[in-house]
């Protein structure tokens, strides 16, 4: 149903007009308990959602609509394996692959745990052999160098968490991601290793990505220049595919291809197959606390009352900056340089999965759906663009992701780094005041110019250290996030259509570019000239 056509949201757009105009600062004066009242702890994270413009009211009318909106049905289904991507008919069970209990997962009838625990069997016997040199590559050394191709979700999210978990990797492997089919991209990370000693890890469900396939082709000829025979392929490439006939046309072992299944979407698959480069570079027990954070915050999204269930929150206070303050960004910032792939990660996950413009009946939305996430790594964001959140004309609501302790011993940097974290929240909330920087003898002349509004709204995510298990937690609470936003929009999270017309066209133009068939008399006139003029200057 049309979410803004309910009483429900009648009721919230009468009191955003009560409220909009309040001021933090009013807030926080008018109830001392503020802090303790809108904060939890749970799943190793500690969220203080106080620092936003709502007030007791404005969650409980927000849980209301929620409830209206049969959001705890809506979130049983996807647990139990119904098909809620309507538009490709399938299941939608990333949960399945991050479950480290007995606990069965249903498709069609069928417990797919046992296909899960299979390939995660499958991968810890690999991640093994590799990080214990008994896989060995074609002419006998051990494999020092793991290239990650893949696109989308399969470059995203390996290459997020294995930047977020570095400390805890295999220093004497290096691991590097090839995603973009610019040649650039592979020539760069690869021109520092040796053949001999590099495996490929190919990341394409069809084995048909173009992307994907143009690079794992630039591999292998890599590969072959140096090592000549065909037969190298089969001890330097791996597969995570469904395709097993195109997989092993290209020469890899079948022994050596990882299955992942139509259940999972790719933006949502790093604990699939998807993660074995993850696996490999981390060791199987740091993959396995991984999925025990994801499912921390599976068993809290699934079972938590709705007013204390963090991704709810989460996503209601986004609904009610994007629905109501008419906000069209988020800001995402950790304050910690290992996260610092944190915010492109779920600028994917959260544009693909919510970037649409018709309802689940096709129907045109008449409101906004998704926010454009971006964001960087604190403390460069303040060098950056700090400046427009504080002072510009634009209200961005920003989360903010921090940890008590440093992996690393000097505390004196962390201190600071935590510093500028706490002090960021304080101004965009409180702002400061013309009576102040009167106080502080400030130039009559430039006091407007320094004048800070406040009323800025942030979210505090606070953790007590970044472990595998945290970021499990953090990455299935935006996951959440966005598909409780999903529901409470009424459109489908989990397809991304609005990728595959590009993908379309660009398959057509490219024997035009080629020279291999003439330019399309049908291509509007701005894209016949561009593909002129680049024909005609091309080296």
């Amino acid at each position: 149903m049309n979410p803004t056509k309910l009483k429900e949201w009648e009721t919230l757009q009468e009191h955003f007009k009560e409220i909009k105009e309040l001021h933090l600062k009013d807030l926080f004066n008018q109830d001392k308990q503020r802090a303790d009242l809108f904060s939890i702890e749970s799943c190793g994270l500690f969220v203080d959602y106080s620092k936003n413009r709502v007030n007791e009211r404005t969650m409980k009318l927000l849980f209301e609509l929620a409830e209206r909106l049969d959001l705890r049905n809506e979130i049983a289904r996807m647990f139990n394996g119904e098909k809620i991507n309507r538009t490709e008919d399938r299941p939608v069970l990333h949960v399945a692959l991050r479950n480290c209990s007995d606990r069965q997962y249903l498709v069609d009838g069928i417990d797919v745990m046992e296909d899960v625990n299979r390939v995660i069997t499958k991968m810890e016997r690999f991640s093994d052999a590799i990080r214990d040199q008994s896989f060995r590559g074609f002419t006998n050394k051990p494999i020092k160098n793991l290239v990650n191709i893949g696109i989308g979700g399969s470059d995203l999210g390996p290459l997020m968490v294995y930047e977020s978990l570095k400390h805890y990797s295999l220093k004497s492997l290096r691991l590097r991601f090839v995603s973009n089919v610019d040649a650039t991209h592979f020539i760069e990370q690869t021109m520092d290793l040796d053949p001999e000693e590099t495996l490929f890890i190919i990341a394409s469900k069809t084995f048909t990505t173009q992307e994907t396939m143009t690079n794992a082709q630039n591999a292998k000829v890599w590969l072959l220049k140096k090592l000549k025979d065909p037969n190298a392929v089969k001890k330097h490439f791996v597969a995570l595919s469904t395709n097993y006939e195109k997989v092993t046309l290209f020469g890899i072992d079948p022994d050596n291809i990882f299955e992942f299944w139509d259940w999972v979407g790719g933006r949502y698959s790093l604990t699939s197959a998807i993660g074995l480069s993850l696996m490999i570079a981390l060791g199987k027990e740091h993959f396995y606390r991984l999925r025990k954070g994801f499912q921390m915050m599976d068993d809290h999204f699934e079972k938590e009352p709705l007013p204390r269930n963090l991704p709810v929150i989460l996503a209601l206070l986004g609904l009610w900056y994007n629905n109501f303050f008419g906000c069209e960004t988020h800001a995402i910032l950790p304050y910690d340089q290992y996260m610092h792939r944190f915010p492109a990660y779920f600028q994917q996950g959260d544009m693909e999965s919510n970037g649409k413009s018709v309802d689940r009946d096709g129907e045109a939305l008449t409101y906004q759906s998704g926010p454009i996430i971006w964001g960087e790594p604190g403390t460069n964001g303040q060098h950056a663009f700090f400046q427009l959140i504080h002072q510009g004309t634009k209200l961005i609501p920003c989360d903010f992701i921090g940890f008590i302790n440093s992996l690393h011993p000097d505390k004196d940097p962390h201190q600071k780094l935590m510093a500028n974290f706490f002090a960021q929240q304080e101004a965009l909330a409180f702002g400061k005041t013309n009576e102040q920087l009167k106080a502080e003898n400030t130039r009559e002349d430039i006091i407007p110019f320094k004048v800070f509004s406040g009323n800025r709204p942030s979210t505090c995510v606070l953790a007590n250290k970044l472990t595998p298990e945290t970021l499990g937690s953090l990455i299935a609470l935006y996951e959440h996030k966005i598909f409780v936003q999903g529901i409470l929009w009424n459109i489908y999270s989990f397809d991304q259509w609005g990728v595959e017309l590009g993908k379309q066209l660009a398959s057509r133009i490219l024997p035009e570019l080629k020279k291999t068939s003439p330019i399309a008399e049908d291509h509007d006139g701005s894209t016949k000239n561009l593909i002129d003029y680049f024909l005609k200057h091309q080296e």
